[in-house]
């Protein structure tokens, strides 16, 4: 067996600076002002079922959800939130959308945070005081997040419609009456369902203000067009420096959208990479049922928790050269496959016996690679947070 250097994994190139923002805290997870951009995701379950929320939460969290928020629409869901922030793993945010009596309830709940919408709110404004005082002293923070599709009406009266500048104008105009306060402990949203208008409000709010952004395309759609939809007008914006914390809307399983969500960070540079597949997309040169044999690798290297790349190459023509740049690979052909370790072919197998040695191979680097201080990209935790 030839001896291998694996190395440890080099800090990820980014596309841009980020863009200086101040930091707040969501319990124990920091965001903005430097930190790690984080990755949340909301529970679909009915908020007054404790346990089936809970169960929810315990597979975002292992997905490697940060922070999840769950719906507040009733008084019922208000008085689950004590049970639910209390033995979630993950900080909690309340969705508040209708009540203001519900903000101090999540807070005297526990909850890390609260999202409030000021244009669902009603009778809001005039308890930005309250609910900031109330806030503080509970060292809770807030989101405020506004949406196309429940923008204040005085503001569609004056944009007619959910402009870039309507959303920031909401936005802003939030912000500014929590900051009369001397409340600065929240982050802020300009949600749209369209990824070119997300977009435009997002680098809009960003010069207005240092504070912390949230990104998310609101009712992005099904899997595979939400997918698409929140990677364009995330990527976007996450290239140029924009977004503290980020949310994949799908109608989809929630551990999907953590998934989609950490895809988008890996590959811009802003989390440390995983398990990273890099297979053709076959052709007439392929020897080997490239999809079936991707799929496989792919299903077989699923629990993988530390960066490693795998190229799966079907051919002759860029097989071997991909494989030698990964950190594990194979190029296959005619019934057979050399496999690769940093460049360096180890063995050649059996195409039956592929996927069985590169997930043989993949256990063998996990054991001789030197455990890391810390993960590169993950979040920060504040030790000893609320």
């Amino acid at each position: 067996m030839v001896a291998i250097n694996l190395g440890m994994p080099k800090v990820p190139e980014t596309l841009a600076p980020r863009r200086a923002s101040r930091q707040i805290r969501v319990g124990n997870i920091l965001v903005g002002g430097g930190a790690p951009i984080s990755v949340q995701s909301m529970t679909t379950t009915k908020t007054t079922d404790i346990d089936g929320t809970l169960q929810q939460i315990a597979e975002l969290t292992a997905t490697g959800c940060d922070i999840v928020r769950v719906a507040v629409p009733t008084r019922e869901d208000a008085q689950a939130l004590a049970a639910i922030a209390g033995k979630s793993q993950i900080p909690v945010i309340a969705d508040i959308h209708f009540q203001p009596n519900y903000v101090y309830a999540a807070i005297d709940a526990g909850c890390a945070a609260v999202r409030v919408n000021p244009g669902n709110i009603r009778k809001f404004d005039d308890q930005v005081g309250e609910i900031a005082r109330r806030a503080r002293a509970a060292g809770v923070s807030l989101r405020i997040g506004v949406n196309a599709g429940s923008l204040d009406p005085k503001l569609l009266e004056k944009y007619g419609r959910a402009t870039p500048e309507a959303l920031v104008e909401s936005a802003v105009q939030e912000a500014c009456l929590f900051e009369e306060h001397d409340f600065h402990d929240f982050k802020i949203s300009v949600k749209h369902h369209d990824p070119v208008v997300m977009v435009k409000a997002y680098r809009l709010l960003a010069q207005r203000g240092d504070w912390p952004l949230h990104l998310g395309v609101t009712e992005a759609g099904p899997a595979f067009q939400g997918t698409i939809k929140s990677a364009a007008a995330m990527g976007i914006l996450l290239a140029e420096g924009i977004g503290d914390t980020i949310r994949v809307s799908l109608s989809a399983p929630p551990p999907e959208e953590i998934k989609v969500a950490l895809q988008i960070l890996q590959s811009l540079g802003l989390r440390e990479k995983r398990l990273e597949i890099v297979s053709c997309p076959s052709c007439g040169r392929a020897q080997v049922d490239v999809y079936k044999l991707a799929d496989e690798v792919t299903e077989g290297l699923k629990e993988i928790t530390f960066p490693l790349r795998v190229a799966v190459m079907g051919c002759v023509v860029n097989g071997p050269g991909e494989a030698r740049e990964a950190d594990l690979g194979v190029a296959a052909g005619n019934g057979k496959g050399q496999i690769f370790v940093k460049g360096v072919v180890i063995k050649t197998v059996p195409e039956s016996e592929i996927v069985a040695t590169l997930i043989a191979e993949a256990g063998r680097i996990a054991r001789e690679m030197p455990a890391a201080d810390s993960e590169i990209g993950s979040p920060v935790v504040a030790v000893g947070a609320r």
